[in-house]
């Protein structure tokens, strides 16, 4: 079997990879460099003058000859890397007749424990709708900002005393509403220093949240290893950084217990395992990054059913735009105004907060004819959020 063409698809606010194969096999994957698609597509462009006449299921030494040929890196290429390396494992299920996870030695587990995207742009609609998760049957919500989701467009000023006694407050207020059959994975944004995040974790830690992920920039590792010291509450980071070895160094400075892998972004199925596996030699759980489209939703799901070390799923709401684009808005959007479900042929079925995992071969989604068409792709605009004084703040 050798590989014959690759196409780039963007639609709405995805990129697609989807590879073909002469014995009429395609596969599927998805790019997580969501701000960057336009660039990511075309260092698929480049790969694609390797991958055309190569094995298919050649898929690891395909993996390592992308990620050393160049040399270089970052979120475009490595979003590129990781569409083709799941599409190439969803050729791989389709050949031999079973689900990716089969492939990746088996299941560890039958269903998919979830996490459900909850937002809130007042105190009041954030604990509602927490409330209305549970009454779904989810027993953990998540993206849930305790700082609310305020739009990029209005400037940010908060006294620090403000800032962390009011973010406490609404975790009080949640907690409260639901009780304690419910977990609380609180998206802190990195909008916080180091000092402030401890900080808030002391004082957060009595509401029991399941992690606090992302409190502050991932660009300092010793900085997550220092609030991960002082914290008594599970940290969870990685969404933003892409390769193995910078996985392992916060992993060996004990910055985090839930690792937070971007399976779009940080080498497709491959490279997430390659993690899980660095992540289990530290007693690290991972928590798989999924704001995407359900193609990454399925890829997810395959790696969550065969990884031992695998704590919980992030799930959008595949019923509505994307996550990426409805917490950046810059103003109040049409929320209905498109479907993600339109666009494939799949989306997943939760049963009392645990996803049913796709059936059928590969990863167990393709996409609907003529998407591009019915859903133009929307190029990201620059959206920065602003203090009051003029400069950036961190969200």
């Amino acid at each position: 079997m050798k590989i014959t063409d690759i196409k780039v698809i963007l639609v709405n606010s995805f990129m697609y990879v989807k590879v073909f194969t002469d014995e009429g096999i395609e596969g599927i994957g998805e790019s997580g460099a969501w701000g960057f698609l336009p660039a990511s597509a075309e260092a698929v462009e480049s790969f694609k003058t390797y991958l055309i006449g190569q094995d298919p299921l050649q898929i690891e030494h395909h993996w390592q000859y992308m990620y050393r040929c160049f040399h270089f890196r970052g979120a475009a290429v490595m979003g590129a890397i990781s569409a083709i390396d799941i599409a190439l494992w969803d050729i791989a299920g389709k050949y031999f007749e079973v689900p990716v996870y089969q492939l990746l030695g088996g299941k560890c587990r039958d269903k998919i424990r979830t996490y459900y995207h909850v937002s809130g742009s007042t105190t009041e609609e954030l604990v509602q709708n927490v409330v209305k998760a549970k009454e779904a049957g989810y027993n953990a919500v998540g993206h849930l900002s305790p700082f609310l989701d305020e739009p990029r467009s209005l400037r940010y000023h908060d006294s620090y005393s403000r800032m962390i006694h009011d973010a406490v407050e609404r975790v009080r207020l949640m907690r409260e509403a639901v009780g304690d059959d419910m977990d609380f994975c609180l998206e802190l944004h990195r909008r916080m220093k180091p000092g402030e995040a401890i900080a808030f974790a002391k004082q957060v830690e009595k509401y029991t949240p399941f992690f606090l992920e992302d409190p502050t920039t991932p660009d300092n590792f010793d900085s997550m290893a220092l609030i991960t010291s002082k914290s008594n509450v599970p940290i969870a980071t990685g969404e933003r950084i892409h390769t193995v070895h910078e996985f392992e160094m916060l992993l060996s400075r004990n910055a985090m217990s839930y690792v937070r892998t971007s399976v779009c972004l940080c080498g497709g199925i491959s490279g997430t395992k390659k993690i899980a596996a660095i992540a289990e030699a530290h007693n690290a759980m991972i928590v798989p990054h999924n704001p995407l489209s359900p193609v990454s939703t399925a890829a997810c799901l395959q790696i969550a059913a065969s990884t031992e070390n695998f704590a919980i799923q992030e799930l959008p709401d595949h019923t509505g735009i994307a996550a990426s684009e409805r917490y950046t808005s810059t103003n109040i959007m049409d929320q209905h105004s498109f479907s993600q479900k339109d666009l494939v042929t799949w989306i997943p079925t939760v049963e009392k907060g645990y996803a049913l995992l796709p059936e059928g071969p590969g990863i167990g989604v393709s996409l609907q004819p003529d998407i591009e068409t019915k859903f133009p792709f929307k190029r990201r605009t620059i959206n920065t959020r602003l203090h009051e004084d003029g400069s950036i703040v961190d969200q």
